[in-house]
């Protein structure tokens, strides 16, 4: 098992570590993809729909590296454009309204920062997310399975409660991006890791997530299924303990929730 921080970096960026994809198809049956934000266009990065979890309708929103290099060109390696959480936002929206929990899988480097991106607001959109998602009266959940960089991952993570995969980070940025602006100097990226406190370890101390969700030795490419199988289980107790709330609540304790952090 990987032992620094950096060590785990580079354990969950690997092509072998399963995806998205990989657990949706194991958590959720029934699931029907739904595309578009009806503003501009549908964004390969953002897959969401609705689906069953354990027999429950639930409102399932995930962002997708992809599993090979030709699909994760297609899905511009999981950094998602303004139309990807425009379309995640319509999808919250409608679950609101037809009072189904929503469960968000966590998995990007970033938002994607291209001029197009930009020029289509990037910025409003994602902060478009965190406000609106603060308000949703429906229980949310999210997990964080690899990467979770920036307000890209934080999009889909103003959760009523959040948890990561034991060698996942989640942080304001790339070891590489902190080393870089602080120190001008990429190369000391592992020792970014170490300082910046972005792995599941430090983040359940610190309060900002709420579980840590085992891998087998070697990391989760090695047993996957015991991974979604544990995955399950976070997901059915902390759906049980949502559900059971008075959902007209459940925006205050959120705000309270990221306020305290």
């Amino acid at each position: 098992m990987p032992k620094t921080a950096y060590e785990r970096v580079k354990l969950a960026r690997q092509m072998e570590r399963p995806t998205s994809q990989y657990f949706m198809s194991r958590l959720f049956t029934d699931f029907i993809e739904l595309h578009g934000d009806r503003r501009y266009g549908d964004d390969g990065a953002i897959i969401g729909g609705v689906g069953r979890f354990n027999g429950m309708p639930v409102t399932v929103i995930a962002e997708e590296k992809g599993k090979d290099l030709a699909e994760r060109t297609r899905r511009n390696f999981g950094a998602p454009h303004p139309e990807g959480y425009r379309k995640a936002l319509r999808l919250m929206q409608q679950a609101a309204k037809f009072r189904r929990p929503i469960i968000c899988l966590v998995d990007t480097q970033g938002a994607y920062c291209g001029k197009g991106a930009e020029e289509r607001g990037q910025g409003e959109a994602i902060a478009e997310n965190l406000a609106e998602m603060m308000d949703l009266q429906i229980p949310i959940v999210s997990i964080v399975l690899s990467e979770g960089g920036s307000g890209g991952a934080l999009a889909l993570a103003v959760a009523d409660r959040v948890a990561m995969l034991e060698n996942a980070s989640y942080s304001v940025l790339s070891p590489e991006g902190f080393a870089s602006i602080l120190w001008k100097d990429a190369s000391r990226a592992e020792q970014a890791a170490e300082v910046m406190k972005i792995m599941a370890a430090d983040l359940k101390e610190l309060q900002i997530i709420e579980e840590i969700i085992p891998e087998p030795e070697g990391g989760a490419q090695h047993n996957p299924e015991e991974v979604a199988a544990a995955m399950a289980g976070y997901l059915e107790r902390q759906l049980k303990e949502l559900m059971a709330e008075d959902y007209t609540t459940l925006p205050e304790k959120r705000y309270r929730r990221f306020r305290a952090l």
